[in-house]
């Protein structure tokens, strides 16, 4: 007679989800001005995995790009950052980009995370022609020979549909449209294959028909190569259609980050419900949108509530939103809202 061996009726347990690939933690960075200390970001946390991409949207002066600037090392003399860890997964050890010496950024830069700024002109060398700064970045970062850097930087012109990449290498700038920039710009990012691409209001100053053209490509080159992307822009309707999570930052606070759906259909903190309200849709018309009442806090006042909507939130209750310090609460699914009093 013949023993069975038992068998276990437990299903085996389900695979761990990916590590992200950028985890920022307490992310604090201050500017110190004539007129006072500019609190720009307090305690900011958003991670993002290997990819998947990640919106991060608010008004004008809410901190996004002084997030981008911060995490790529490109700050401005006057910002320090005071608190806070940015973790990057590189293909051995996980890198604090916050601690990093200049010396290390300078090759994590363009080679594992690169950015797309929001003025490709400005952006752009307008007495270089764009093809040798193509081939700049290339030599820089990858070992590929010299003989072949041209060829290479015309392959690059060609994958983000540029026409005539021979005829465009050696035009300057100024020679482009807009929108041509700005692929020229997609192409110096994605030109040493990143983990990570940071776009900053990528669509600025285009028109509607070029901003599609655009973003399809960069969510294209994105799927085929499986990056990350932080996509920074005041647009929601732009975040609802090309990403998969939301971050809504409001006066250097992050008050809520949800999955794309999740925050449109159940948005939990008052700020991020009036933006919703105020961004335009087909079938809405200049009546059916409703302005969000009030400004911006002064980020220099010595004295800013722990709340830095309060001012301008009816949910506002005295002994309740002013306690110290914030609520940040996890509401399960991927959903964190920074309130005392979420809808």
């Amino acid at each position: 007679m013949t023993l069975q061996q038992p068998t276990s009726s437990l299903a085996p347990p389900p695979p761990s989800p990916p590590a992200p690939l950028l985890s920022v933690h307490n992310l604090t960075v201050e500017f110190r001005t004539r007129s006072g200390v500019v609190k720009a970001l307090e305690a900011v946390d958003f991670a993002i995995n290997p990819g998947q991409t990640v919106g991060i949207v608010g008004e004008s002066g809410s901190g996004k790009s002084v997030t981008a600037f911060t995490l790529m090392g490109v700050l401005d003399r006057a910002g320090k950052v005071t608190a806070g860890r940015a973790l990057l997964q590189t293909d051995a050890i996980a890198v604090d980009l916050l601690k990093e010496p200049e010396s290390s950024l300078r090759q994590i830069r363009g080679k594992e995370v690169s950015m797309i700024f929001q003025n490709p002109r400005t952006a752009l060398n307008p007495i270089r022609k764009v093809g040798k700064q193509i081939t700049d970045v290339l030599r820089c970062h990858t070992e590929i020979p010299q003989a072949e850097l041209r060829q290479k930087a015309l392959e690059l012109l060609a994958s983000v549909r540029i026409p005539d990449p021979e005829k465009r290498y050696d035009a300057y700038p100024y020679e482009l449209s807009g929108g041509l920039c700005q692929r020229i710009m997609i192409a110096l990012a994605l030109a040493c294959s990143p983990k990570l691409l940071i776009a900053d209001e990528p669509t600025t100053g285009l028109d509607v028909t070029t901003q599609a053209t655009v973003m399809n490509l960069i969510k294209d080159l994105a799927d085929q190569r499986q990056m990350a992307t932080v996509l920074i822009t005041h647009d929601l309707a732009l975040a609802s259609e090309y990403c998969d999570r939301i971050v809504v930052m409001h006066a250097g606070h992050v008050v809520e980050s949800a999955p794309t759906h999740t925050l449109f259909t159940h948005p939990r903190h008052p700020y991020t419900a009036k933006l919703i309200a105020a961004t335009p849709e087909p079938h809405k018309t200049f009546a059916d949108l409703t302005p969000i009442p009030g400004n911006l806090p002064d980020l220099k006042s010595t004295n800013l509530p722990p709340c830095r909507f309060s001012g301008r939130c009816d949910r506002f209750e005295t002994g309740v939103c002013d306690q110290v310090p914030l609520a940040r609460e996890s509401l399960g699914d991927g959903h964190q809202v920074a309130c005392w009093k979420p809808l």
